[in-house]
């Protein structure tokens, strides 16, 4: 059984956000457009399915056509908790936070490990955390 994976609709910017999470996590991007799935019910270069692709974060999203709802995300965080070496996550969370608004910076809590939450500039709130650090 494989994991649930996001897939998020938002208006008019899913190509801008799949390719921004491409660059951030290392990878591709796959997009299909209204005109590829044949519908006629949004512009013909609007994102009617996307994806990463072989990167370590799962996503899909696509754009809203008409009067469907957009991306409003409240108390959901999407958690890369040890996801990635520490220097990775340390990257992700920077590049994630650039254009966003960073909750909870990144730090060392109490317990000894670190954790910070951003919401990136597309609406998506991020937990980034790991256990123990590699020199930094």
């Amino acid at each position: 059984m494989t994991a649930p994976t996001p897939y998020i609709h938002l208006p008019g910017t899913a190509r801008a956000a799949l390719t921004f999470y491409a660059e951030v996590f290392g990878c591709a991007a796959q997009l299909h457009t209204f005109e590829e799935f044949g519908r006629t019910d949004g512009p013909a270069d609007a994102v009617a399915h996307g994806y990463l692709v072989d990167g370590p974060v799962a996503l899909f999203a696509a754009d809203v056509a008409g009067d469907q709802p957009s991306l409003k995300s409240q108390g959901l965080m999407l958690s890369l908790l040890g996801a990635s070496a520490p220097s990775v996550l340390r990257a992700w969370f920077d590049a994630l936070s650039e254009g966003g608004e960073i909750m909870d910076d990144l730090q060392t809590r109490a317990w000894g490990a670190t954790d910070g939450q951003v919401i990136d500039r597309f609406g998506l709130h991020w937990l980034i955390g790991f256990e123990g650090d590699e020199g930094h």
